[in-house]
């Protein structure tokens, strides 16, 4: 493994040599401009990002899951995107998970040491069921993270997709993986503290991966979404908010239809714009594996419409 003094995310940045003289003004707005650099980094690699996407859509729709792994920072900003995809999209916690170096309790607490154990990210994703359908995102700031190594290794020897995230060029763990996406955002303001751009251009790229991808499963319509998982009163005024939106409805023809859908969005939104009963709503939508846009001419179609 080469030495750390070559990765780029580990040099010292020329613009903030004298970090800790300058006044709080001062930092605050070069951090600022940095930060501004790291969406221009993304930007030139998202013909990569739309194939590792493609290829992540395909899987999902034969019941595959995406999974992603990671220590350290890379590994929280895993779990954050995975536990926020079944509240947005309806997804159930199986779907969409996330496999953290040193277990769930590194996510508060910092396993440093987890990172090294190519070893235990086998495991980790045998406990999982890894299954040949299924995706794995390696997630690195470094791109040489054993532990990401052994999970992208381990991936596509089973035969599962493999997708890499890292923030340096020619990253070892590329070499593992279907698709390998290298974020290049240069040295950190804070030497080697890649919690910051580097973490930042992560993130990025993993609302890409979900959002992209549950678009193409069917759960946005127009721009809205679908899926939503109304378990509060703030969730089911949105959910009317979003038929009202996406029909033109009245709030209480929007109240109403949702009510009588059981609070699921698609059907209530098919009802009213197909002007069709709630059955023949969630036979169009069955028919079109949930796809809306779909739906509703299916169910247009079958009135004669």
């Amino acid at each position: 493994m080469d030495t750390l003094q070559h990765l780029v995310t580990e040099q010292r940045n020329l613009r903030s040599l004298d970090l800790s003289e300058l006044s709080i003004e001062e930092i605050v707005f070069i951090m600022n401009e940095e930060d501004q650099t790291v969406a221009s980094s993304v930007s030139k690699v998202l013909p990569v990002i739309g194939q590792a996407i493609a290829a992540i859509v395909a899987r999902m729709k034969q019941g595959g899951r995406l999974i992603y792994t990671g220590a350290g920072t890379s590994g929280r900003i895993g779990v954050l995107d995975a536990s926020e995809c079944p509240p947005t999209f309806g997804v159930d916690y199986e779907t969409v998970i996330a496999v953290m170096a040193g277990g769930d309790d590194a996510f508060i607490k910092a396993a440093e040491g987890a990172e090294d154990d190519e070893a235990q990210a086998v495991l980790d994703l045998k406990s999982k069921g890894l299954a040949p359908s299924d995706v794995v995102v390696g997630l690195t700031a470094s791109g040489r993270t054993p532990y990401v190594k052994g999970a992208l290794q381990y991936a596509r020897q089973i035969g599962a997709e493999a997708i890499s995230i890292s923030c340096n060029l020619d990253s070892i763990v590329s070499e593992f993986a279907d698709h390998a996406i290298e974020v290049e955002v240069g040295p950190e303001i804070l030497t080697g503290s890649t919690r910051l751009k580097a973490a930042s251009a992560q993130k990025m790229i993993l609302n890409m991966i979900s959002t992209i991808s549950m678009i193409k499963l069917g759960k946005v319509y127009q721009n809205l979404m679908m899926d939503l998982h109304v378990s509060n009163m703030k969730l089911k005024e949105r959910a009317i908010r979003i038929v009202k939106t996406a029909t033109g409805a009245s709030y209480e023809e929007a109240e109403q239809a949702l009510t009588e859908a059981d609070n699921h969005v698609k059907t209530a939104v098919v009802m009213i714009n197909a002007s069709v009963s709630l059955e023949a709503a969630r036979h169009a939508l069955d028919e079109t594996e949930g796809f809306v846009t779909r739906a509703i001419e299916s169910a247009r179609s079958a009135l004669g419409k």
